[in-house]
């Protein structure tokens, strides 16, 4: 087996983490990252638009999906139960992933600029719940409510899924974070 069993999307976000923790951010150029990778620039901005896009790559598809399994929910399922559901339909990928996430983590954690990308895909994702939310009847204020504290939700189960010693899956914790959840709201 060769040294990146994935794709070209996975090459470079491997060699992107290798240099950023390596070299630092700031440091590592495209060209740099396109030759770690075996591959030339022009790839890399044929699948990113920058350094910056390698490390949140599949986060438009994610954030689809999601939107398409809460609208696709069945009716009898509550809104926290249905984003729940979709956010664990597929969390055993990130599972078998923990290792790169967790060094992606530790990259966005100590750079603004990348920090301030992952919470605009956070707030990205929110919007689509709460579009997915309205399309199953909840109105508004509830469905942008619901898919704001459900984005929230699902950060805080990431992170300790990343933190967890254990290795717990990652559909633990955010199942965890939704009773936590769920629990606050009932103490209210």
């Amino acid at each position: 087996m060769g040294r990146w069993p994935g794709g070209t999307q996975e090459r470079l976000q491997e060699a992107a983490i290798e240099l950023f923790t390596e070299r630092g951010y700031e440091r590592t150029t495209v060209a740099e990252i396109a030759t770690r990778a075996g591959l030339t620039e022009r790839t890399f901005y044929n699948h990113f638009a920058d350094k910056r896009e390698v490390l949140f790559p599949g986060q438009d598809a994610f954030i689809a999906g999601i939107r398409e399994a809460v609208t696709a929910a069945p009716e009898e399922k509550s809104p926290l139960d249905a984003v729940l559901a979709a956010f664990t339909a597929g969390s055993d990928w990130f599972d078998r992933h923990r290792e790169a996430a967790q060094r992606r983590r530790q990259l966005l954690d100590a750079h603004a600029d990348l920090r301030e990308r992952e919470r605009a895909k956070v707030a990205a994702l929110g919007e689509a719940i709460a579009g997915a939310l309205r399309a199953r009847g909840l109105p508004d204020p509830a469905a942008t409510l619901t898919a704001s504290v459900c984005a929230a939700a699902h950060q805080l189960g990431a992170a300790r899924w990343l933190a967890d010693p254990e290795e717990g899956t990652l559909a633990h914790h955010l199942r965890a974070s939704f009773e936590d959840l769920r629990r606050t709201a009932r103490t209210w």
